[in-house]
């Protein structure tokens, strides 16, 4: 089902809910307001009761009168939801008009009641006393400012589904209708204030010696109860419902669940804060995307480290491990082959290498086309870092010779070294990244050049072996070779467990 569709069957459904809610009510409250009516000047001598004229009258009047509401309020809704019948986005001047109509719905309402007031008042002054022409009129007012305050509330809940669909478009940047403070009072004043005034109106233009009944005072009082009762459910479910949505959502963020997001559909503080909190989880999972797309660049020890301590250029000393690896024969990928299927491998190849080196603690530094540089002991430091860098150059050589029976192409050489060196944020304030520099970078470097040329593809620094406690016996001496860039000769290790050469050599 499209959007439009289905915002037109909820335009439908509201108005269905809004033409059988508001009539009842208003039924309701014309029962209730000629009882009050005729109970005020209950045993007062020579004041008529409920006749035959006003049953008349009313039969006449109450069809009348609910036409022309039904008629004027379809009119109101249709014009205030023009968008959902024409398949658009509504406009913020549109998006007002549908929070106004529960306030125009009542003010229908209170039109009818006004009416019905003029016409009784009318009729009961012919013969009647100015008291009582008042206390009709007053009774008849009182009903309506009543059924009408009523009317707002029940309409302003039912409606909330079209108002969601309003401001799902776009959030409203400020408070569009009346906030709680005001509904408070409303509903103050439609449940208990009536009422109210309404036992006081049975004492107006009354004999003092023919006091009203006490059971006209209760019957009053024991509506006003129920009126009052049922109005500030509607008041309060309003309100605590979409708080009541707001905790349940903010206690799904609060388990990590960032997909969460709360419908807007009040006009007033409340929908405010619905909007508030959608926009706020929007920037929790903006920055949680940014965070694990800055962690998939720098590493995830690295943008955790930012993320505490904030990011500074300069550098600190640190003890180190360090592997190089890079392809042999890269450029023989591309050859017969498109971009895309020399990335394909390319990536399965570094997917081996991030993960084991992950495995051991370590983290890819950097990508250096179809070499990486990995680092163990930065930025958090660790005391095994020779350990960890060597065992994971004897793992990263078993995973490529298995990835190589695959695709034999991929062939790699891998270099070890470790020792001091600096690490920290390099660069400039515009752009800078955090990095390890220094000799064993340097001769874990020329190591893999050297590794090039022998069938094992892995070479170790003497001073890494020195650093790896027990992994030093899983090593042999290799050679002792003269590194490029190096003033003394560098003895070598291999790893001593026979390693299959690969078929490309």
């Amino acid at each position: 089902m499209g959007e439009a569709q289905a915002n037109r069957e909820l335009f439908d459904r509201v108005g269905r809910r809004l033409t059988t809610r508001i009539p009842l009510a208003h039924l309701i409250g014309a029962a209730l307001a000629t009882a009050s009516g005729v109970l005020t000047s209950n045993s007062i001598r020579g004041q008529p009761g409920f006749g035959w004229i006003d049953i008349t009258l009313l039969s006449i009047y109450l069809p009348v009168a609910g036409l022309a509401g039904t008629w004027w309020a379809g009119r109101i809704g249709r014009r205030a939801w023009d968008w959902v019948l024409h398949d658009r986005a509504p406009t913020e001047a549109e998006q007002k008009a549908g929070l106004a109509v529960p306030w125009r719905l009542a003010g229908v309402s209170m039109t009818g009641w006004l009416g019905a007031a003029v016409l009784w008042s009318g009729v009961s002054s012919l013969g009647h006393g100015a008291a009582y022409v008042a206390r009709v009129a007053l009774s008849i007012l009182l009903g309506g400012l009543s059924t009408s305050g009523f009317t707002y509330l029940l309409a302003e809940w039912t409606i909330r589904p079209l108002v969601a669909a309003a401001f799902a478009y776009q959030a409203p940047e400020r408070a569009l209708m009346p906030g709680v403070r005001a509904k408070l009072l409303l509903s103050w004043v439609v449940g208990a204030d009536v009422y109210l005034i309404m036992i006081a109106l049975t004492f107006v233009g009354r004999p003092a010696h023919q006091p009203p009944s006490a059971s006209v005072v209760w019957f009053i009082a024991g509506a006003g109860l129920l009126a009052g009762t049922v109005v500030f459910y509607s008041t309060t479910r309003s309100l605590a419902a979409p708080l009541m949505e707001l905790r349940q959502a903010l206690s799904r963020v609060q388990r990590g669940d960032l997909g969460v997001a709360v419908s807007i559909d009040d006009g007033s503080e409340i929908g405010l804060l619905q909007a508030g909190f959608n926009h706020m989880v929007g920037g929790l999972r903006e920055r949680r995307a940014l965070q694990d797309l800055f962690g998939r660049h720098v590493g995830a020890e690295v943008a955790n480290l930012a993320l505490e301590r904030g990011v500074a250029l300069g550098g600190e000393r640190r003890d180190v491990g360090v592997i190089f690896i890079d392809l042999i024969n890269s450029t023989g990928l591309t050859v017969g082959r498109s971009p895309e299927a020399v990335v394909e491998l390319l990536n399965r190849f570094f997917g081996t290498v991030v993960r084991v080196i992950s495995n051991e603690g370590g983290w890819v530094n950097k990508f250096e086309g179809d070499g990486a540089v990995c680092v163990f002991g930065a930025p958090i430091g660790t005391e095994d870092h020779a350990t960890r860098a060597l065992r994971a150059a004897r793992t990263l050589r078993r995973e490529l010779l298995a990835l190589g029976a695959v695709s034999p192409e991929l062939d790699a050489a891998i270099g070890v070294s470790a020792g001091p060196a600096v690490a920290g944020n390099i660069g400039a304030e515009q752009r800078y990244e955090y990095t390890v520099i220094g000799a064993p970078v340097n001769e874990a470097a020329r190591l893999t050049d050297e590794a090039k040329q022998r069938l094992g593809r892995v070479l170790a620094s003497e001073e890494a072996l020195t650093r790896a406690g027990d992994e030093a016996g899983a090593w042999l001496v290799a050679d002792e070779i003269q590194l490029r860039g190096f003033s003394h000769p560098t003895l070598v290790y291999e790893p001593s467990e026979r390693v299959p050469a690969h078929r490309n050599v």
